[in-house]
This record gives structure tokens, C-alpha cells and sequence, in this order.
């Protein structure tokens, strides 16, 4: 007898999808150009560097034929500037980071093309970072904006399992990935206020900033506790109408009020 699939997406298959994620490589041979589903491939050049989906780049970084630059969010100096200010701020009590912008969006570095969803964040991070860190704003490490893409949980991990000798202080990026985790899943776990409200129509849950992963991981904790409320719910509505059928029935509610009310809807 097989099992029935699980709802959602499973982590494999998150992790698959992640793997098309683009990364920059820097070639150690020449490599012929290859034709590809996604696009053309052009021929790798060494040392010229060369944007790949990230499952090919790990491909030739196994048979060492390439090094992987990491993401200029998977330094220590970032994680731990978005650990911070997720646990310690006020503001990111029990909210995430913001997501990088779009494509053809300005950096939040670049001050004067800020767009107005992020200042809080940017001015969070201008008074936490570039203050007192020994890395200017336009260095190689914040040269982009310091948050986490969409897919930062199986990227890092993957670059940690294939690539830790590309990485800076692997061990200590693999800390902080972790402390990270951990604190933004309290922080969904932590909701269930907000999904009572969700489950009885009353609003919605924010999840902008969360990961795929996250997504994944949480879908069943969120989804089964939102059934719960609405089944506690709908009893409660059972319990309501069927203490209102035995007034009725003994004479003590003749449900004028609720005609009234009715009319005067219709009316309005």
C-alpha cells in the first residue's frame, strides 16, 4: 500500500528548485560552451569569472575544474549584521528582514535611490554597520545589499557542503546560518495570535522575508494550527445556533430580533 504524498512541497524538491539559483564561478580550465534548457552556456575562460546555475557549478567544483565566489550575503560580517538585528532590534521583534530588491531596484546601500519599503530597514543597518565596520560601502563585501535571497537556507548549505574552502570562516557561517534558523523560526512559531485572527477572516499572516525553506519547513505547523482554530471555531457557531434552536423551542426566543436586524440591513 503506498503512502499518500505530503502536502506542499517536500524539502528535497525545494532544494531542487534552489539549485537553479545563479552563482559566480571562477574556471581553473578551459570548458567547451554547453546548450542548456535554461540557455547557452558560453566556453569558460580562466581566470575570467562567469555566472552558472548553481547545480553546474557545483558539478565542477566537485571535480575540481572551478572555485565558487560565495554571495556577498554569505559572510560572516553580514550574518551576523542580520542575526542581530533580527533578535536584538525592536523594530524586527517579530518581523524578517526584507528580501533583496528586484531586479532594476536600487540597493539599499545606495542611499540616494533608497525606494520608500525599505528605509527603516537601511537606516537599521547604516547606523548598526557602517559606523564601525572596517569595510567601506562600496567594498567587495557589502557591495550588495546585506539580505537574505529566497533561497538562502539551501544555498548556504550547499555551498558549506561543496564549497567550504571557497567560504570565509566556514565554521562560523555555519553558526550563524543556524542561529539564524532558529530565531526566525520562533519568530513563526510565535504567531498563533495573528493566525487566530487569519483562521476566523479577521486578517492575515506576514511572512515578507521568509525563505523557501522556511516556507516548507513551517507549512504544516501554520496550516495545521489555522484548522485547528477553524474547527474551534465552527463548533462554537454549532454550539451557538443549537442553544439558540432550544430557546426557541421553550418559548424564549421568537427570533423577531434577528428579522428586525435583517430589515433594517436592507434598508440601510
Amino acid at each position: 500500500m503506498a503512502f499518500p504524498l505530503p502536502r506542499g512541497v517536500t524539502a528535497s524538491e525545494i532544494a531542487f528548485l534552489a539549485e537553479m539559483e545563479t552563482v559566480t564561478i571562477v574556471p581553473r580550465q578551459r570548458l567547451e560552451g554547453l546548450e542548456l534548457l535554461g540557455g547557452p552556456i558560453e566556453p569558460l575562460l580562466p581566470p575570467r569569472r562567469a555566472s552558472l546555475p548553481l547545480w553546474l557549478a557545483l558539478l565542477l567544483k566537485r571535480q575540481r575544474r572551478a572555485n565558487i565566489i560565495p554571495p556577498t550575503w554569505l559572510h560572516p560580517e553580514p550574518l551576523a549584521l542580520i542575526l542581530e538585528v533580527e533578535s536584538q532590534h525592536q523594530d524586527y521583534k517579530n518581523a524578517f528582514s526584507p528580501p533583496p530588491p528586484l531586479p532594476g531596484q536600487p540597493s539599499i546601500l545606495d542611499r540616494d535611490a533608497l525606494p520608500s519599503a525599505r528605509p527603516q530597514w537601511q537606516s537599521i543597518l547604516s547606523r548598526a554597520a557602517f559606523p564601525t565596520s572596517k569595510h567601506s560601502p562600496d567594498s567587495d563585501l557589502f557591495a550588495g545589499s546585506p539580505s537574505l535571497p529566497f533561497h538562502w537556507v539551501e544555498v548556504g548549505n550547499m555551498l558549506l557542503d561543496a564549497a567550504s574552502d571557497d567560504l570565509v570562516d566556514p565554521d562560523q557561517i555555519r553558526r550563524l546560518l543556524k542561529d539564524l534558523r532558529e530565531v526566525r523560526m520562533a519568530k513563526m512559531r510565535s504567531g498563533v495570535d495573528v493566525l487566530d485572527a487569519a483562521a476566523t477572516g479577521g486578517g492575515g499572516v506576514a511572512l515578507t522575508g521568509v525563505g523557501s525553506m522556511e516556507l516548507g519547513e513551517e507549512r504544516g505547523f501554520i496550516t495545521g494550527v489555522v484548522d485547528g482554530l477553524r474547527r474551534i471555531g465552527s463548533s462554537k457557531e454549532q454550539a451557538r445556533r443549537e442553544q439558540m434552536a432550544e430557546q426557541r423551542a421553550n418559548g424564549g426566543y421568537d427570533g423577531t430580533q434577528d428579522d428586525d436586524e435583517e430589515e433594517d440591513y436592507m434598508e440601510f
